[in-house]
């Protein structure tokens, strides 16, 4: 199955974390200031199911949670979006879900997370064979789940099933430095990740971290798509490069008044596979993709904040734009 054609199955099977969200209220109040959280599903993962299956399409998520309140609100929260949690596993011991404690301002941005002890790594290769690969059409994952053991191994282990049902692989980078042992694994194993993928999405940072520097970035993606992967190289303000069939597709931004940085890449990244699977060409996709973003950081939460297809439609419809 080409990526394309994956793509459009709209069925994804969704790799790593979930975590809980708690974000102070009202937007502008600071962390410590705050007398009142709003609580909602938070991950990088589970952030795309959500926005998938806003968008139309349909998620599962891959994954472990803790045995506790927290894992069972994260597992509550998916399937209220209508992501399925089938292979969601709850684990006992001392494993925890990820807090992320973070507010709705720009200036002196904080977003405090806990993962000592994540759940989300003890994911094994025995969760990995469970999964029903020909239930897909394309497998998605997140960098972190790469950061340690078992985890690592056991997604490897899925990219090799994956490759045995013919489904493409789409990768985020998602480079979490709090999460890994060191810099040199971390590019290291990214790396690999990145070589064993179809379609790679990430920032002007991660890819230059990757490369050994940031000014070398661009050459590293240039690279990867050189040898027929898709890759979409983001530049924040400036837009994104997308590298596809020898070509280098140039897009902008839809500038909006932010309320909070975090969320954008994962709603980036479900705006562009619903749209390419509804049929738009990958330059309007990634542009809608970049709408998405848009909308979530101009909106508390993350999860929460992510568009449903009539949503998306009346912003492009409203909005000036794109920068490009």
């Amino acid at each position: 199955m080409t990526l394309i054609d994956g793509i459009k199955g709209n069925r994804f099977a969704v790799f790593g974390r979930a975590g809980m969200d708690m974000f102070a209220d009202p937007i502008g109040t600071k962390s410590e200031d705050a007398t009142t959280f709003r609580a909602d599903l938070g991950g990088s993962s589970a952030n795309i199911c959500a926005g998938l299956v806003k968008l139309g399409g349909e998620a599962a998520l891959i994954t472990s949670v803790s045995d506790d309140a927290v894992g069972r609100f994260c597992r509550n929260r998916l399937r209220d979006y209508g992501v399925d949690t089938t292979y969601v596993r709850a684990v006992g011991g001392e494993a925890r879900t990820s807090l992320a404690v973070y507010e709705s301002c720009i200036e002196d941005f904080q977003n405090v997370i806990y993962r000592n002890g994540a759940a989300d790594f003890q994911v094994t290769a025995a969760d990995m064979d469970a999964v029903n690969y020909n239930a897909f059409s394309a497998l998605i994952t997140a960098g972190t789940v790469f950061a340690a053991e078992p985890s690592r191994s056991a997604t490897f282990h899925a990219f090799d099933k994956a490759r045995d049902a013919v489904l493409p692989i789409i990768f985020d980078i998602d480079y979490r430095p709090y999460s890994w042992p060191s810099p040199e694994v971390a590019a290291e194993v990214l790396t690999r990740a990145g070589e064993a993928s179809d379609l790679i999405v990430g920032n002007d940072e991660e890819f230059g971290f990757m490369a050994g520097g940031i000014e070398k970035g661009l050459d590293k993606a240039r690279a990867l798509a050189a040898e027929g992967r898709m890759v979409i190289y983001k530049m924040g303000h400036e837009g994104a490069i997308t590298l596809a069939g020898g070509e280098e597709i140039r897009t902008g931004i839809f500038p909006v008044t932010a309320v909070k940085p975090n969320g954008a890449g994962d709603s980036f990244m479900a705006g562009l596979l619903a749209s390419i699977a509804a049929g738009h060409s990958l330059r309007d996709a990634v542009l809608r993709g970049s709408a998405c973003a848009s909308i979530v950081v101009s909106n508390p939460g993350c999860a929460n904040a992510m568009p449903t297809t009539a949503e998306l439609e009346a912003f492009l419809a409203s909005h000036p734009g794109p920068t490009k």
